[in-house]
């Protein structure tokens, strides 16, 4: 198996017909029901979660009980709108429900290769009053507990282990979105305003500051 930990997938019969296609590729399934109660205390999480078109309903309960593992629902469109739509509910990215399990699987293997490595230290990184574990994908500001998404973590946890320097967007994208590098994608922008928004949720001062022509940078200021 690729995965020793299943894909989870949510949303009946649509989900389902996905199983025999992702088990051929060497992942292991696992069917969740819609209306199945989050368990705080089920361990191991899964690899990931694969939502049917219509479900961004039950992303925040899946946050609340596995945290920033990587969560691809399905979508009618690939376009900006329905871009928006799925990275707005709080999914990582979309899958083209007319393409199949082939955009599925493109997609999965992408953000797969995402996860932090098991050597990954569980000491976390600490900048002002902003810890993050990389090895369990824990975040906390204040002592307060913030969800990301696994691109979110990701984008944070790059823009942390080159603080104070600054990162370019051709960095950032290479890194993070290696299949968008040639694109004149404002996916990075849309992607610091979510983690803007979340890590000053609180009021807390900004951590993650826009250095004109140059990038971003994440530094505390006193």
């Amino acid at each position: 198996m690729i995965e020793s930990m299943p894909i989870v997938l949510l949303g009946g019969t649509v989900a389902m017909e996905l199983a025999p296609r992702l088990e051929a590729s060497g992942y292991a399934t696992q069917p969740l029901l819609p209306l199945e109660r989050p368990d705080k205390t089920q361990d191991p999480p899964p690899a990931a979660v694969i939502l049917s078109s219509g479900l961004e309903g039950h992303i925040p309960s899946l946050r609340s009980r596995w945290g920033s593992l990587p969560i691809l629902l399905g979508s009618h469109q690939d376009d900006v709108e329905g871009r928006c739509r799925a990275l707005g509910s709080g999914a990582d990215d979309l899958w083209l429900c007319s393409a199949g399990p082939s955009d599925l699987l493109t997609r999965l293997r992408l953000h797969l290769q995402l996860k932090p490595s098991i050597s990954e230290t569980s000491q976390p990184i600490v900048v002002g009053d902003l810890e993050v574990y990389p090895l369990n994908h824990s975040v906390q500001r204040a002592g307060q507990p913030i969800s990301l998404t696994s691109r979110e973590f990701e984008l944070l946890l790059l823009l942390l282990r080159l603080s104070p320097q600054v990162v370019s967007r051709e960095v950032i994208l290479k890194d993070i979105w290696p299949d968008e590098r040639s694109t004149t994608s404002n996916v990075i922008e849309v992607y610091v305003r979510y983690l803007r928004r979340k890590l000053e949720a609180g009021g807390q001062s900004r951590l993650i500051h826009t250095v004109r022509g140059q990038g971003y940078t994440l530094r505390e200021e006193r």
